[in-house]
């Protein structure tokens, strides 16, 4: 039940033109160590920008640094949480509606 994902590397031929991507702003918060000594520690990092039941991830402390040696986050840490999807896996959306199509006025009282 302990289900371990492998690191997928992307190909090296694939563009990043042929993904779309979104990038946020997130915070190392904490780093929890293992139950078992053997599985790695977490790092957990607030994004922002989630929603507020959503902003904390926990990921393996574990990253690959330029030189191949392996690092670990540190408490504290400004990093950034991207999501790439490829082509296949998008869908359009519906054009968002702003309040200058509705004739509404930002300076007019919203309703609870």
């Amino acid at each position: 039940m302990n289900e371990k994902w492998e690191d997928e590397k992307p190909d090296a031929s694939e563009s990043p033109k042929n993904k779309a991507s979104l990038t946020l702003a997130g915070t190392v918060e904490k780093i929890i160590p293992p139950i078992d000594p053997r599985d790695p520690e977490k790092a957990q990092i607030g994004v922002q920008g989630a929603d507020h039941l959503y902003r904390e991830i926990r990921v393996d402390n574990r990253l690959t640094n330029e030189k191949g040696e392996e690092v670990g986050l540190q408490p504290g840490s400004e990093v950034d949480v991207t999501i790439e999807a490829d082509e296949a896996a998008l869908r359009p959306l519906k054009p968002s509606v702003s309040s200058s199509d509705t004739g509404t006025n930002d300076d007019q009282e919203k309703r609870p």
